[in-house]
């Protein structure tokens, strides 16, 4: 799997809306743009060379440890002027991060995203039959991004300053989860089995999402 770094002012203007950003914020995103295009160009480099480093091994790494080859040969992700990162939950190969990161810094929240693409495609194309819901899928999908680019040993050559923080983040509804799935990730030898486990266990909270469970 390859990913590029592209500036697509008019996707980020959508996901800026799909984000709740004010009407009179998004009239403002042209003259954003106007002043920070030249940051823009210059970011996409940093961060194309940067994930270049790592791109090949870390596609591998989540082929082995899944068990499923990606389903894009290609992934875009688009270099936000507003945004710090969003996926696009199963819906293309696309993804979003914020231009104003380190170069460096940036591989991990980078690789969270990509694994929440690869997360909704596995669920949507493999489990359908769970008849799961899209915050259901969305929260196993968190979950198992936080496990893959912090709990295996693999990940401290990649951004071995950011790799404690598997509960350490601002969805506090899911860290109960989190705890009961931590051990069956760490022990399962079929990612199919720690995902089954995630599902049996995610159709108790029916209508958790990202702002919560109701």
């Amino acid at each position: 799997m390859k990913l590029k770094f592209a500036i697509d002012k008019k996707y980020d203007t959508e996901i800026a809306k799909g984000f709740g950003f004010s009407d009179k914020f998004i009239k403002k995103m042209d003259k954003k743009y106007r002043s920070i295009l030249p940051f823009l160009i210059l970011t996409k480099k940093l961060y194309q060379k940067s994930w270049d480093e790592i791109g090949e091994e870390f596609s591998s790494y989540i082929e082995k440890k899944t068990g499923y080859k990606w389903f894009y040969p290609k992934y875009e992700c688009i270099i936000s002027a507003v945004i710090m990162g969003a996926s696009n939950w199963g819906k293309s190969p696309k993804i979003v991060r914020g231009w104003w990161e380190n170069p460096y810094f940036t591989r991990r929240i980078t690789a969270h995203e990509l694994i929440l693409s690869h997360y909704f495609e596995i669920i949507k194309r493999k489990y359908s039959r769970e008849k799961l819901k899209d915050g259901q899928i969305w929260a196993l999908a968190e979950i198992a991004a936080f496990a893959l680019t912090s709990l295996t040993k693999d990940v401290n050559k990649w951004w071995p300053w950011n790799t404690e923080y598997y509960t350490n983040h601002n969805y506090k509804h899911l860290v109960e989860i989190q705890n009961k799935l931590k051990p069956i990730f760490l022990k399962s030898k079929n990612f199919n089995d720690y995902i089954q486990e995630g599902i049996n266990l995610i159709k108790k909270y029916p209508n958790i999402n990202p702002k919560g469970i109701k």
